[in-house]
């Protein structure tokens, strides 16, 4: 998980070149609004691994450990070739699940909600996984854990650059590997496009099992049911809520079968399975909220202060004592929702902003002297 975390500067230089030009070339690719919270989900994706990577590396070190089938060296060049390719074609099978099983999707779900298409919705990542069962295959095989770790790791940095509008088709490309054109297809809401180009580096499995489809028109981006809401915290709650909610309304055993079933999944009493609707990009109307230019400002300028204190937390997470990690991560976390309630203009945003402003200083100064 370190590369990831030594990955973010580029990560942000390169999110920073594509807005410079785009916004030469006089297009409306970013958002304020959409791309902190893009962010923002990122950030809270990063701080639970904090707490929970290596609980659920755990079970991955236990199987290796006790079960493996085979033992394979981990400085052979052709078993990092290998753990590749079978890192991504398992991740091919976590992706699809996410998208055919409504538990999983809960948790995917928070990737897909935003309706713009750039590097920073490549950061947009759910604060909780299950990536980590599919994976376990990998161990009772016997891939060494820091192979593992490596070739995931490379999975992962790949996919950020297939999320831009900038880069068109790129030839014979296109038939191996999950390119940006491949991969818009599989952020886009219409119906013909919808649970398609799951690959993660490599597109041939979707070839293969018969989820492969071209872009023709470009998507128009984002889920069926917008989120229509700037609270990063929401967007991670939001389907579990949708979920138990028609759970409640259910009988008997459909009352357990919206976890498992497709999204869009309903019994003859609720309506039936529902279908995605057609949707054209020229009427599509994205979800936007009025905010000063004032508010933008200090949004920014206090979003890069609550960034710069992840990125120290991340890097410091080793050396800092655990009380320490739980309070800079909550602090993290109420400035980030309180960043969307200001851009929504919740009555309570300036209130609870104030506070964590203040908490913050307080926090600043007992650091300070002690």
């Amino acid at each position: 998980m370190g590369y990831i975390v030594l990955a973010i500067p580029i990560f942000f230089l390169l999110i920073g070149l594509e807005l410079l030009v785009v916004r030469l070339q006089g297009k409306d690719w970013y958002r304020l609004d959409d791309s902190i919270n893009d962010l923002s989900c990122g950030i809270m994706n990063q701080l639970v691994e904090v707490f929970v990577k290596t609980t659920l590396f755990a079970g991955y070190l236990y199987l290796y450990q006790n079960h493996r089938l085979l033992t394979l060296s981990a400085t052979n060049p052709w078993v990092y070739v290998l753990g590749f390719i079978a890192t991504d074609f398992f991740y091919y099978w976590y992706h699809r699940q996410s998208h055919e099983m409504g538990v999983f999707w809960a948790a995917h779900v928070v990737h897909h909600q935003s309706e713009e298409y750039n590097l920073s919705v490549a950061l947009r990542q759910n604060a909780l996984s299950f990536a980590w069962i599919f994976y376990l295959p990998l161990a009772v095989i016997g891939l060494p854990p820091v192979v593992f770790l490596t070739v995931s790791s490379i999975n992962t940095l790949y996919q950020f650059w297939i999320h831009t509008r900038a880069i068109g088709k790129l030839g014979p490309l296109e038939w191996v590997l999950t390119t940006p054109s491949n991969h818009r297809v599989h952020h886009a809401r219409n119906p013909k496009y919808i649970d398609r180009n799951y690959g993660g580096t490599l597109i041939v499995w979707d070839r293969l099992f018969g989820t492969f489809k071209e872009e023709e028109e470009e998507p128009v981006y984002g889920i069926t049911t917008p989120l229509r809401s700037w609270n990063p915290l929401w967007a991670n709650l939001s389907h579990w809520a949708t979920l138990v909610g028609y759970a409640r309304q259910a009988r008997g055993w459909d009352r357990l079968r919206f976890f498992w079933k497709r999204p869009g999944w309903r019994p003859e009493s609720m309506g039936g399975t529902q279908t995605a609707p057609e949707v054209d990009r020229a009427s599509y109307r994205k979800f936007t909220t009025p905010v000063s230019r004032a508010t933008g400002v200090y949004v920014f300028t206090q979003f890069v202060v609550a960034l710069g204190i992840a990125t120290y937390l991340l890097n410091a997470q080793s050396r800092l004592a655990r009380p320490w990690l739980v309070a800079g991560a909550a602090l993290t976390f109420w400035a980030l929702v309180n960043f969307g309630a200001l851009f929504e203009g919740r009555r309570w945003a300036k209130g609870s902003e104030a506070l964590r402003a203040a908490t913050l200083a307080l926090a600043g100064l007992v650091l300070w002297r002690g």
